[in-house]
């Protein structure tokens, strides 16, 4: 485990897998996963092993055994935490983000020196006002459970209310290993909302937010993911000045990493 500090004084634990002369690349995961977690790791195993990748994976802040900022919660912290990581790296790296990790990436791109590509795969953005949009006030409910170290309450909260998971699968989830997982990252879920919010509100995107981004860019969605998936992840494609779309044949929003590392690894090294 290797370290940076951040702009505000947080301190990022992160991962170094391989040390390819490929190029570097940020792993971000999304709500609830760290990088600890299988997907994270067997993504960043492949890129090193075979596309000579360096890569680093880390944990957000709030997760694992990186620091935490309680009750300060802003997406411009997460974007310098990027920026820091790499600072670390010799200061240009690619980012590859999963989710609302893929947003961040992407918010990253806007103002931080040396990203050099971005993979998005599946940005939850919501697009349709007919989608699920999440409530107004979800973060004046959220933050006080985080204080209250509420984390299985938190966790019900963010599945059903921010990712408009069904109660019914929520109450499934509560009874498997998995749980605990959810459990021990429910704080940094504050951190995703800050990330999200300004783009889950059912509206088509602003281009104008986005025509900083002239690195290219290569959003992702599975082919059995949720539509609603599907529409955001096309909906920024559709705005950023350098992007492309493709959808992974057999990937839910829980991907398959045989078929996901190979499009990342291809893309960043241009095979």
């Amino acid at each position: 485990m290797r370290t940076v500090t951040s702009a505000d004084g947080t301190t990022i634990a992160y991962d170094q897998v391989g040390d390819g002369d490929a190029g570097t690349v940020i792993l971000i995961g999304g709500a609830f996963s760290s990088r600890a977690f299988p997907t994270m790791r067997e993504v960043a195993k492949v890129l090193a092993d075979d596309y000579g990748l360096t890569v680093i994976n880390y944990d957000r802040r709030g997760r694992g055994d990186s620091a935490d900022s309680p009750g300060v919660y802003d997406s411009a912290n997460e974007v310098a935490d990027t920026a820091a990581l790499i600072e670390a790296a010799g200061g240009e790296a690619a980012l590859v983000g999963w989710s609302s990790g893929a947003a961040l990436g992407l918010l990253a791109a806007r103002t931080v020196p040396g990203v050099t590509k971005v993979v998005a795969f599946e940005p939850p953005f919501v697009v349709d006002p007919k989608d699920h949009v999440p409530p107004k006030d979800l973060a004046t409910k959220l933050h006080p459970m985080i204080a209250a170290g509420k984390r299985n309450k938190t966790v019900r909260y963010y599945l059903t209310k921010a990712m408009g998971m069904p109660w019914l699968m929520v109450g499934v989830m509560r009874v498997t290993p998995f749980w605990k997982q959810l459990a021990a990252t429910s704080n940094s879920t504050a951190h995703d909302w800050a990330v999200m919010a300004p783009y889950m509100r059912g509206v088509k995107l602003d281009a104008a937010e986005w025509e900083t981004v002239e690195i290219p860019v290569l959003v992702l969605a599975g082919d059995r993911t949720s539509p609603m998936l599907t529409k955001g992840a096309k909906g920024i494609a559709g705005v950023l000045p350098n992007a492309e779309f493709t959808e992974l044949p057999g990937v839910s929003h829980n991907p398959k990493v045989e078929i996901l590392a190979p499009a990342v690894g291809d893309f960043l090294t241009g095979k």
